[in-house]
């Protein structure tokens, strides 16, 4: 498994602009951004034994952050 964060700028780095319009102009989208900041700090936590979880629950977690990540690339697409 790979230990290194999905930070928002690594995984949209030419629309940081656009993320932070919308989490402004949002309520609904910087809650996605703050839950996904949420599950990707738990994976990472996980990744790096600093807070060790099932297989099962590290499998949900990335699920979970995929989810979210879909729907912040939804709005943005959306909004583009």
């Amino acid at each position: 498994m790979s230990n290194t964060p999905h930070t928002l700028g690594d995984e949209f780095p030419d629309q940081m602009d656009q993320i932070h319009a919308l989490k402004v102009s949002s309520t609904r989208f910087a809650k996605l951004l703050v839950d996904y900041d949420a599950v990707n700090d738990e994976i990472h936590r996980a990744e790096t034994n600093i807070a060790p979880v099932s297989q099962d629950r590290e499998t949900e977690l990335r699920k979970q952050r995929l989810a979210l990540k879909d729907q912040i690339a939804q709005a943005l697409a959306e909004n583009a």
